[in-house]
């Protein structure tokens, strides 16, 4: 951070002028974009948004999106394979699911495009991340640990935010222009093969763009030459994207819509049979004399199905619907008070309304009635913050936050497929005999302050109190029935959930460090490591009910547990040469290790990472870039048994991946686990799909991982 920021203003001008471009919108090809450049304003404010990024923070920026998305990636959580602190939770083709410092999931604010989304289902097959293809994105960043309360509230683990690219106009003067781009690609691994481009025409003013993706592909394959049973998945987006921008004043309108038919989840008893969603929102960013404002307003909606794909060796069918949306706003405002401070408050409405039902079928038990999983489940947010950031020097900034957040969650009376089998009709009549209404009060905390110690070294250190309340399925799951409670559970392992209405939200209090070295002109080296430790009072953690027939196989509870997270991350980098005639090579890598345990009786916390490493060397001759990746995973030996978590050994992936580009001409091609090493992903779970199409009576085993993968993939801008 330098000890004086230039904050670069737009001229302010009324928000009215910008609608007065509405009308004006002509189209016609041209020759190049720029973002609008106006005559700026400048004013000299001496604090920084910077500490709205701290240093324990990472980013992907559209050039390593565009990297993997030319290679076939379709998974946008994916991308952030190789940040400090995160690691991933196998799920379909394009489900994983993010973990930061142990802590997945809805435990992380994530925002598409400023929506939070909520998951659609009981095995969260949808997630947030899965409803904007990698192509479509023109930014992603994650914040681990130390959360500003202005990143979002309700969420204990951290944040991530990914941003479709900014609406594009032409230059000023230019007049009309146009641009796009159009990628196809190929993976070997399970003969994938998908599609996608963009198109945009634009005045100064007024711009208009669609982005659209398609991608399908068959079963993957392990490193020994096996199918991995129900692996194969096919999507379809296409979004379009409206944007007015005038003398410091842009509105940004976004619809889109989005097909999966089938997404196979091996480490699941269901597949996704079917994801339909629906979006619109509108955003406003205007600079005024006193400041910034910031707005969102949006609405998003998706049917979701679960049922069987070919390959689980079952006869008949067994749907199971929901019908899931988002809606809300947002509204903050930046008030640069002095040259010394910058005041951020903002208000923010989340409601989500959920029914689960499951149609019955000609199966014994499962009718003759319709199972009312969630009838009509509503959760509203209401949150509330200020924050104070303020430069006390040339080496010292802080940041104050505080944050309020009314939960409000409610649901209908439930029932099951009939009234003959006494745990449909007991535990209903439980459940509907109780107040189903509640009301969290929530109080977020955030302290941190950012020392720049010397031009080479910078530091930060700080403390978070987080809260979350529960959502809908760990409040209000209500079956005890070994079926129904096999169908709750995001976590990969085939055990079986059942709610609890009395839960209280998790507060989490975290403390952590971030040290960073660096060159002067940092551009020659870097490192930074970042210790830090959570306690987390009323993790919501499981009791165990009963023994299910299946070994290793539990009936679980969600249940209260004050819990602690222990761990480090490690980041750095390196020129190692920097020549015009044999080109740029640079050495990057992240390491990293947590621990977490119920602190009642030492219970292991469920999808810890082991010691992990990621090394990233990358050559660059004029338009050719080069990369070879090192993948290092410590063995899993200590998990959770009560949830059925597997045991993995250690293992070493090497990736490569070489593209060239000529004039609007982009070829790629790449290797994945170059050695064909047959491993297993601590975080992938049980193999599900496997114990059901062999019909076996043993244990799960761990869930493979994919094969060697040979990729080749091309894009053409225009």
């Amino acid at each position: 951070m330098s000890t004086l920021i230039h904050r670069r203003r737009r001229s302010r001008g009324s928000a009215a002028a910008l609608m007065s471009t509405v009308s004006t919108l002509f189209l016609m090809p041209g020759a190049g974009f720029a973002q609008t450049a106006t005559p700026l304003s400048p004013i000299t404010v001496e604090a920084s948004s910077d500490m709205t990024c701290p240093l324990e923070g990472g980013e992907v920026d559209k050039h390593q999106i565009g990297a993997k998305s030319i290679l076939g990636a379709s998974d946008t959580a994916s991308l952030l394979a190789g940040q400090p602190g995160v690691a991933l939770a196998t799920g379909g083709g394009i489900s994983s699911l993010p973990i930061i410092h142990g802590l997945a999931d809805d435990r992380i604010k994530t925002l598409v495009d400023g929506m939070p989304i909520t998951s659609a289902c009981p095995n969260h097959m949808n997630p947030a991340l899965s409803y904007i293809a990698p192509s479509n994105s023109g930014h992603l960043s994650e914040v681990a640990g130390i959360t500003p309360v202005s990143a979002g509230g309700d969420s204990i683990g951290g944040s991530i935010t990914v941003d479709p690219p900014q609406p594009m106009f032409a230059k000023s003067g230019e007049g009309y222009a146009a641009r796009g781009s159009a990628t196809t690609f190929f993976r070997s691994i399970n003969r994938q093969i998908g599609a996608n481009g963009n198109v945009t025409a634009a005045t100064e003013n007024v711009s208009l763009g669609y982005d659209g993706s398609w991608t399908r592909a068959r079963e993957s394959h392990d490193g020994n030459g096996d199918r991995i049973f129900n692996s194969q998945f096919e999507t379809q987006s296409h979004n379009v994207t409206l944007g007015f921008s005038n003398d410091g004043h842009d509105l940004t309108i976004r619809a889109g819509h989005q097909l999966t038919p089938y997404e196979g989840f091996p480490n699941a008893y269901m597949d996704l049979t079917g994801n339909t969603s629906n979006y619109l929102n509108a955003g406003y960013k205007g600079d005024y004399t006193w400041g910034t404002l910031d707005a969102k307003v949006y609405w998003q909606n998706a049917k979701h199905e679960m049922n069987f794909l070919p390959g689980r060796n079952t006869t008949g069918h067994m749907p199971m619907n929901t019908n899931g949306t988002d809606a809300g706003y947002s509204l903050k405002a930046e008030l640069p008070i002095t040259r010394n401070d910058v005041i951020r408050v903002g208000n923010e409405y989340h409601a989500y309304r959920l029914s689960d039902w499951w149609p019955p079928v000609d199966m014994m038990m499962m009718g003759p009635d319709t199972f009312i999983n969630i009838n009509e489940g509503s959760r509203q947010q209401i949150g509330t913050f200020a924050e104070w950031e303020k430069k006390w020097d040339a080496q010292w900034t802080s940041l104050l936050g505080v944050r309020n957040d009314v939960i409000l969650m409610d649901t209908g009376n439930v029932a099951g497929y009939n009234t003959m089998m006494s745990n449909y009709a007991a535990d209903a009549d439980a459940f509907n005999t109780q107040n189903h209404k509640k009301t969290d009060v929530n109080y977020d905390l955030t302290a941190s302050a950012r020392y720049e110690a010397t031009p080479i070294n910078t530091e930060e250190f700080g403390f978070a109190r987080k809260t979350r309340s529960p959502n809908l399925y760990e409040r209000y799951a209500w079956s005890t029935g070994s079926m129904a409670a096999s169908m709750i559970g995001w976590f990969g392992n085939g055990a079986e959930y059942v709610g609890n209405l009395n839960l209280k939200p998790e507060i989490a209090n975290t403390i952590s460090a971030s040290a960073g070295w660096h060159d002067a002109a940092r551009s020659d080296w870097a490192v930074k490591v970042t210790p830090y430790y959570t306690y987390v009072q009323d993790y919501i953690g499981v009791d165990k009910l009963s023994t299910g027939s299946t070994p290793g196989i539990n009936l679980l509870k969600f249940a209260n547990h004050d819990s602690q997270l222990y761990g480090f991350d490690l980041s750095g980098s390196k020129s190692l040469l920097k020549s015009q005639d044999i080109g740029h090579l640079d050495l990057s890598g992240t390491a990293g290790w947590v621990k977490g345990m119920q602190m009642n009786n030492g219970q292991r916390l469920y999808r810890m990472q082991p010691l992990n490493a990621f090394i990233d060397l990358t050559h660059r001759l004029g338009e050719w870039t080069s990369t070879a990746e090192l993948k290092l995973v410590n063995d899993k030996s200590v998990t959770n048994p009560l949830q059925n978590e597997q045991t993995t050994p250690g293992f070493a992936i090497v990736n490569l991946k070489t593209s060239y580009r000529y004039e609007n001409i982009t070829v790629a091609v790449g290797i994945d686990n170059l050695f064909n090493k047959q491993y297993y992903d601590p975080n992938g779970g049980a193999y599900v799909s496997y114990w059901t199409a062999t019909n076996s009576t043993a244990a799960m085993g761990a869930l493979p991982a994919a094969g060697r993968s040979f990729n080749a993939g091309m894009t053409v801008s225009f």
